[in-house]
């Protein structure tokens, strides 16, 4: 009884991984695509004097086969040391994050960093477009309006112009009042704010969501669109007292009102991803595969105007010239060795970096390719077999956040096209039985039914499953419906 009257006080300990400068570089390399690295090693060249262009050395050899080593270790979550400055070095000449690095435990990981998986306004907002019930003519309209979105989301041409626009270089005829019907379908869209034609329409499209959805106080939000509508010059000058006076509002319900405002997303765009700008340029692959009759299947990265880096043996020497009378030294000449020695071992950790992306990109586009190797010998997209990152991790023994991170924004060019790394992820569709099917497949043979139709009587859903069924496909109604509104095809009715 005395010992349950007593507190008893317990203490837990908590491991909280942190990532090393080397490993975060790493991970932010592996995020770039081709073009974006070439700008990113162009601008540490720049920055950095210790770097420079050419091939290492036969001197650094023995440099590169340790750092190699290393790198192997910080995929097992490892660090990198740089044991080829340390003869210069003593404990307080080493920069505080090398202390940091050597000091990590060997079980912290890379991948535990959290990431986003990011695609383009395009891509997101043609998913979401998939879901509306349009004519050709309608979804050609709505294709057209995403693709003039700005990397903001919002729409800076006037409708007048994209009316000659669409009539001189598509041929095809439209009216303003049209596109402002298929604008303000694309205007409900998430997030709320695309689409605006203006800072003030964007602001008000995601007051207006927020009074649709019974968000919050409704009152408020009343307040909050009357500033935004009535009030906008004046809000834009922070004239708050003008306000005030022209809406009659107490001190306490305009900073709430004010300070809701603020939190709006005045770029509704940047929430979903990579610009579109970029996507929509021409696409530089980062992968090539090429597929020789024999049945061999080559793959190698694309480094285009990538230049291969060394340390400047200039720099070098001159760490050397400093170091050579190390008892003597004043203060302005350790300081100056500080910061050379600083400069090298940034730019040995970022060539490095540079060498674990390539290969950790070449490993994971060569797991892809031996897991859907029917696809790269044919072309045929119904080939393609189910695949998630999963399986790809399993295979080269990489995380999975490591293989979402190569995947996202890489293209591969092959002897059928230039496919992004995404196209390869295929959701699989397992049977009763066990057997699993790629759902590609599946739609293909739905696409080939309905396009077979006598389009007097087109097929229902009921119809569509049970031919599939005959195919050897027993999927659900549900799910047939479901592919059906995947492929953008309408319903029965909607097809005569």
């Amino acid at each position: 009884m005395a010992q349950s009257s007593k507190q008893i006080q317990t203490q837990a300990q908590q491991q909280i991984q942190t990532l090393s400068p080397q490993q975060i570089l790493v991970v932010k390399l592996l995020e770039l695509p081709a073009v974006e690295l070439e700008d990113r090693v162009r601008a540490e060249l720049l920055e950095n004097p210790a770097l420079e262009e050419g091939k290492e050395e036969t001197a650094n050899d023995d440099y590169d086969e340790e750092a190699a080593n290393d790198q192997t270790s910080m995929e097992d979550g490892g660090d990198t040391s740089y044991d080829s400055l340390s003869d210069y070095l003593n404990e307080d000449d080493i920069p505080d994050y090398k202390l940091q690095e050597n000091n990590r435990s060997k079980d912290e990981q890379a991948e535990e960093i959290p990431f986003s998986d990011s695609t383009s306004f395009y891509e997101t907002l043609k998913e979401q477009l998939g879901e509306r019930n349009l004519t050709e003519h309608q979804r050609e309209l709505a294709e057209y309006l995403i693709g003039s979105l700005d990397d903001d989301g919002l729409l800076r041409k006037s409708l007048d112009s994209i009316c000659d626009e669409l009539a001189i270089y598509s041929g095809i005829e439209t009216t303003t009042q049209e596109l402002e019907e298929i604008l303000k379908m694309i205007q409900d869209f998430d997030p709320a704010g695309l689409g605006a034609r203006s800072l003030q329409e964007c602001l008000l499209l995601q007051i207006r969501r927020k009074l649709e959805q019974g968000d919050k106080n409704k009152q408020l939000l009343g307040i909050e669109e009357k500033i935004i509508s009535e009030c906008y010059d004046e809000f834009t000058r922070k004239h708050w007292d003008k306000i005030k006076l022209k809406l009659e509002l107490n001190d306490d319900t305009f900073e709430q009102a004010i300070k809701d405002i603020v939190k709006l997303n005045p770029r509704p765009g940047a929430s979903l991803g990579e610009a579109m700008g970029k996507n929509m340029q021409q696409i530089v692959p980062d992968f090539i595969v090429d597929t020789f009759d024999d049945g061999t299947i080559n793959v190698s990265l694309n480094n285009r105007n990538v230049p291969e880096l060394r340390i400047s043996r200039d720099f070098s020497e001159l760490v050397e010239e400093h170091t050579k009378n190390k008892a003597n030294q004043s203060k302005e000449s350790k300081e100056a060795v500080m910061f050379l020695k600083q400069k090298m071992d940034a730019a040995q950790g970022f060539i490095d970096a540079v060498k674990q992306r390539q290969n950790t990109l070449l490993t994971t586009m060569q797991a892809i390719v031996d897991l859907q190797r029917p696809f790269f010998l044919e072309g045929d997209e119904s080939l393609l077999r189910p695949m998630i990152l999963k399986d790809v991790a399993e295979r080269t023994g990489l995380d999975i956040s490591t293989i979402s991170r190569v995947s996202n924004s890489k293209y591969a060019q092959t002897n059928f096209g230039i496919f992004p790394l995404k196209y390869f992820f295929n959701d699989g569709y397992t049977t009763e039985d066990g057997e699993e099917m790629s759902v590609r497949e599946i739609r293909k043979i739905l696409k080939e039914c309905i396009d077979s139709e006598d389009k007097k009587k087109p097929y229902t859903d009921d119809e569509l499953t049970e031919i599939l069924k005959q195919k050897g496909y027993p999927i659900a109604r549900r799910t047939v419906a479901k592919y059906r509104q995947q492929l953008n095809i309408p319903v029965a009715r909607l097809r005569k």
